[in-house]
């Protein structure tokens, strides 16, 4: 069912909006809200797990991904442009799933990507970077043009000639041929505290993903003013699955 609003309803108070796989209400879901810190399905914090062994405190590790919540993103958060609305977004994402099958990972393993950690796919990104692009592309005119400010701060990343020609056209860097699809994990760590807490982490999510992991339905989210994010509506990808 689409989000749409009734007469007399305001709409939702978010200044962002964004798509995000997350995973199904279940022991990785749970785990991975602890973990943060912040669970965006429900919008509320939640106590971190007691586990031994890392290099510093579960809330100091995870500090600067606990506000978006456990997930991975499909579509960058955005700006809604001045000639639409959430209630016009739903209904385009309802039919734009309509169209999207679902996805499969051979399985999921925690990495180092640069100084952070995150759960990265086992095997082949392919069919979930197909997903990523047609949601990129499928929402781009609900999209608010960045203004300078955001391209300036995007800016400073160094980014690479095909990420610069990305944040041009789509509004962030990381999108279409730049996608690479993470869970993030962690905030900036050095190299050593990094591979500490992959060493500690990997027992605990390996018995939380069992191998193949299925992406069955997108969320959407919104930033409320504080920076958190919070699922909005949850949309099944009833399309024929990529390579049938």
């Amino acid at each position: 069912m689409a989000l749409a609003l009734q007469i007399g309803e305001t709409e939702p108070d978010f200044r962002r909006y964004g798509i995000y796989f997350t995973p199904s209400v279940g022991p990785l879901a749970e785990f991975g809200a602890s973990w943060l810190g912040w669970d965006c399905l429900a919008a509320r914090p939640r106590p971190h797990p007691k586990i031994p062994g890392l290099p510093k405190s579960i809330e100091e590790i995870t500090a600067t991904p606990r506000k978006y919540g456990f997930h991975a993103t499909l579509k960058p958060p955005f700006r809604l442009a001045e000639h639409t609305n959430i209630s016009a977004l739903g209904l385009t994402l309802e039919r734009l799933c309509g169209e999207l099958g679902t996805v499969v990972l051979d399985g999921l393993s925690i990495k180092r990507l640069g100084s952070f950690l995150a759960l990265v796919p086992v095997g082949s990104m392919e069919p979930v970077s197909g997903l990523a692009a047609r949601l990129v592309r499928g929402l781009d005119s609900f999209r608010a043009p960045s203004t300078e400010a955001e391209l300036a701060r995007r800016r400073m990343a160094n980014l690479s000639p095909a990420q610069e020609e990305m944040l041009q056209k789509w509004g962030y860097p990381y999108v279409m041929n730049e996608f690479r699809f993470h869970m993030t994990l962690s905030g900036r760590l050095p190299e050593r505290e990094a591979e500490t807490c992959r060493h500690v982490l990997t027992p605990h999510f390996a018995r939380l993903i069992p191998g193949r992991v299925v992406i069955d339905a997108v969320t959407l989210v919104g930033e409320d003013n504080d920076g958190r994010f919070h699922a909005v509506h949850r949309y099944p990808l009833t399309g024929i699955p990529a390579g049938m």
